[in-house]
C-alpha cells in the first residue's frame, strides 16, 4: 500500500517546507497544489487558464478544477510509493474526492497534520515578503532584509512585492482559507486522522512533529516504523 499524508495550515504556515522536508526522509513524492497551478496556468491548459482568475485575485480555485489537477498528477509513475499533499485537499468536498482517488488502488490518507500558527504571525510572515525581478530570489523585510533597500543582493536587480504577497491579499486569503477549511479540520477529526502541531516552533520541531504524528498512524495500522534519515 502506498503511503499518503495531508499537511493542513493557513498560507504562511509552512506546509511548502514542511512537505518537503518530510517527503524527503520519507522518499515519498512532495505533491504542491500550487506548483499544479502554476504549471498549469504556465503551460496555458484548459484548467490552468480557469485557475487563473482567481489566483490573480487571492481567492481559493473551486473544487472541480483543482481536484481535476491533483488527479491527473496523482496518477503519474513518481507518486506510486504515495506522496505528501501540500495544499490539498482545502475543503470537505475535495478530501472525500480525494478518497475516491485513493480508494481506487485501495490506498488511503494515513494521517492529515494540522500546522497551527496564529493570523498575526502569518501576516507578518507573508506580508514582508519580497522577490528579486530577475531570478524571484525571495527576501523578507524582518528576516531576511536585502543588504541594499528594495535591491537583490545577488543579481542586483529591483525588488517587488507579488500582489499575493500584498497585506490586504493576505488577509484575505487567510480569512477564505478559515472560513473554507473550519469543516475539513472537522472531517479529518471524525475520521480519526486529525493531529495537530505548532507551527511557530523552530523548523526542525516542526518537522519532528509531523514525523512522529505519522508514525502513530503506522503503528496504529500495524506497519513498521520508519527509520528516520
Amino acid at each position: 500500500m502506498a503511503e499518503f499524508i495531508v499537511l493542513l495550515g493557513p498560507p504562511g504556515a509552512g506546509k511548502g517546507t514542511q512537505a518537503s522536508l518530510i517527503a524527503e526522509k520519507l522518499d515519498l513524492k512532495h505533491i504542491s497544489s500550487g506548483n499544479i497551478f502554476r504549471e498549469n496556468i504556465d503551460n496555458r491548459t484548459e484548467l490552468g487558464l480557469r485557475a487563473q482568475a482567481y489566483t490573480e485575485h487571492g481567492q481559493l480555485v473551486p473544487d472541480d478544477i483543482t481536484i481535476a489537477m491533483v488527479e491527473a498528477r496523482l496518477i503519474q509513475a513518481d507518486c506510486f510509493k504515495g506522496a505528501v499533499l501540500d495544499g490539498f485537499p482545502r475543503t470537505v468536498a475535495q478530501a472525500k474526492a480525494l478518497d475516491k482517488m485513493l480508494t481506487k488502488n485501495k490506498n488511503r490518507v494515513q494521517c492529515a497534520t494540522f500546522i497551527n500558527v496564529p493570523e498575526a504571525v502569518l501576516v507578518e510572515r507573508l506580508s514582508g515578503r519580497w522577490t528579486c525581478a530577475t531570478e524571484e530570489h525571495v527576501y523578507h523585510l524582518t528576516f531576511n532584509p536585502p543588504r541594499q533597500p528594495g535591491i537583490c543582493d545577488i543579481d542586483g536587480s529591483s525588488l517587488h512585492q507579488r500582489v499575493d504577497d500584498q497585506k490586504e491579499t493576505v488577509e484575505r486569503r487567510i480569512n477564505e482559507y478559515t472560513q473554507k477549511t473550519a469543516p475539513l479540520i472537522q472531517f479529518y477529526q471524525e475520521e480519526s486522522l486529525l493531529y495537530e502541531v505548532d507551527g511557530t516552533k523552530p523548523i526542525g520541531q516542526v518537522t519532528t512533529e509531523i514525523m512522529d504524528t505519522f508514525e502513530k498512524t503506522r503503528l496504529k495500522s500495524g506497519r513498521k516504523k520508519y527509520l528516520q534519515v
